[in-house]
């Protein structure tokens, strides 16, 4: 298990192919995949969470972040308190979510999906602030950016306390819903405000 990263109750880590249940466990929850595209664009239903395209397409996806990015990718989320594995992380060139039509090549894209047991934590937020740290203080990131629909206010209020910038509205090409965008450059950046948390 190669550890990216440890918060005070996380550890992310790299995905291995062993990952394929809990990635089908996790897409599997209506509620949880309820504002993402395959939520959305299948009505709901999970029909992107076939077992066989998690094991073939996605998981090598995020796999092959590892070998093409330094310090880039989507991670595992471990919960420390119960060894559990609760979502995923990841801290990517925004331009790699074709989705989105406002990204720009100067920006690496925050997300973040995680099981329902995990939410009213607080980890969303715990995690999202620790990349951002390692972003611009390890990585040489100049600008973090992420996106979620307006309907998507848990999410929102995410980007407002990992310390994101509201900056724009727009409409979400995959969904035709509104979205919105928020950003942190390097420059604006105050590691002394993220100490506490991570």
């Amino acid at each position: 298990m190669k550890v990216f990263l440890e918060t005070q109750r996380l550890i992310l880590r790299q995905f291995t192919e062993d990952d394929a249940d809990h990635l089908f466990e996790l897409d599997s929850d209506r509620e949880v995949i309820r504002f993402t595209n395959i939520g959305l664009i299948n009505g709901g239903d999970p029909i992107d969470t076939d077992y066989e395209a998690i094991k073939s397409k996605i998981l090598p996806k995020f796999i092959n972040y590892y070998e093409n990015y330094e310090g880039y990718g989507f991670w595992a989320v471990i919960e420390k308190s119960s060894n559990e594995f609760i979502g995923w992380f990841h801290l990517r060139p925004a331009l790699d979510n074709i989705t989105v039509n406002v990204n720009n090549e100067n920006e690496i894209e925050l997300g973040y999906r995680l099981r329902k047991v995990a939410w009213g934590k607080g980890y969303a937020t715990e995690g999202s602030r620790s990349l951002i740290v390692k972003g611009f203080c390890e990585l040489d990131t100049q600008r973090i950016v992420s996106t979620a629909l307006v309907a998507n206010t848990a999410s929102i209020r995410v980007m407002e306390k990992a310390g994101l910038k509201f900056e724009q509205t727009f409409i979400h090409q995959a969904t035709n819903q509104e979205a919105v965008k928020y950003a942190l450059n390097k420059d604006e950046f105050e590691p002394e405000k993220y100490i506490a948390i991570t």
